[in-house]
């Protein structure tokens, strides 16, 4: 049974939580005005950033299966009280927590704000709507990366279980 509730636990990790990883930190970049200066040749669309904001919002409803699972398999081993353990389950917990409280609200209001203008087309109100549009994407970037930062530390401890016998 353990093998199982391992199995369907780190499963579930790579097919929900690695979607919302990409997407969450592909975000910003597709939903910021587009200027003269860029050069990357890449579309930057609202219907992109959208489709984006929707994986991270579909597969957050599938990531509960993450810690339903974990939590089982360390009930199973009998290890939910190891400080590994514990830690892992508090930066799962502050990870959901940005997800839920920061990263989906903030991609729902840039979502929300009208499209950017082009470089030298914009009036000032235009210009200024633009460069709050680019501000608020570079702190939701900022929040991305602390969130994929907890979930890669969260899977070292997985893998190393620091005081384990099995451990590296």
């Amino acid at each position: 049974m353990t093998k199982l509730l391992l199995s369907v636990h780190v499963l579930a990790a790579i097919v929900a939580i690695g979607p919302i990883t990409v997407a969450a930190s592909m975000f910003p970049r597709f939903v910021k005005p587009q200027t003269g200066e860029d050069q990357s040749g890449e579309e930057r669309t609202p219907a992109t950033a959208a489709l984006l904001h929707r994986i991270c919002r579909g597969y957050t409803v599938v990531g509960v299966a993450v810690p339903v699972f974990g939590i089982a398999t360390g009930a199973q081993m009998g290890v939910l009280g190891d400080a590994w353990l514990i830690v892992s389950i508090v930066l799962t917990a502050i990870a959901a927590a940005l997800l839920l409280a920061a990263i989906l609200p903030g991609q729902e209001r840039l979502l929300a704000q009208p499209a950017g203008v082009t470089a030298g087309t914009g009036t000032a109100v235009g210009t200024a709507t633009a460069e709050a549009t680019r501000s608020a994407a570079a702190r939701l970037a900022m929040v991305t990366g602390i969130f994929n930062l907890l979930w890669a530390v969260v899977v070292v401890l997985m893998i190393v279980r620091p005081g384990s016998t099995t451990g590296a």
